[in-house]
């Protein structure tokens, strides 16, 4: 299983009127760390041929993050299966190491000519393992 992490500082644009990161933020945090690993690992040829469409997401907030507080996103594929694959994003804070929140994507792979469902390839889950 190949891991990619980043990490972020916690900016005022994150934050809800509680003083602590929006629900919404950690949503899109999954989005873009999901985009970069697979824009990182995927080649120019494999990116025009295939992209991916979001059929489930499942997020628990288990932390509050605040204004300052260093946020290490990382993420990996749990699993392929079909057309389908699942994604999870573990977000904590660097400094603790406590663990803010906990998502569970799923994935379906779409041909770029046809817009279609496309099994995921060997050659895809390659870049992943």
């Amino acid at each position: 299983m190949q891991i990619h992490e980043k990490t972020l500082i916690v900016e005022v644009p994150h934050l809800a009127e509680l003083n602590h990161v929006n629900n919404v933020q950690y949503v899109q945090w999954v989005q873009d760390v999901a985009e970069e690993h697979w824009l990182k690992n995927a080649s120019s040829d494999i990116l025009s041929h295939y992209f991916w469409v979001l059929l489930t997401h499942h997020i628990e907030y288990k932390n509050e993050a605040r204004l300052g507080d260093s946020i290490k996103l990382k993420t990996f594929i749990v699993k392929n299966e079909g057309v389908k694959s699942v994604r999870r994003v573990e977000i904590s804070n660097l400094k603790t190491d406590q663990l803010l929140a906990l998502s569970d994507t799923t994935w379906c792979l779409i041909n770029a000519k046809n817009h279609k469902p496309s099994r995921v390839t060997k050659e895809i889950i390659s870049l992943f393992d």
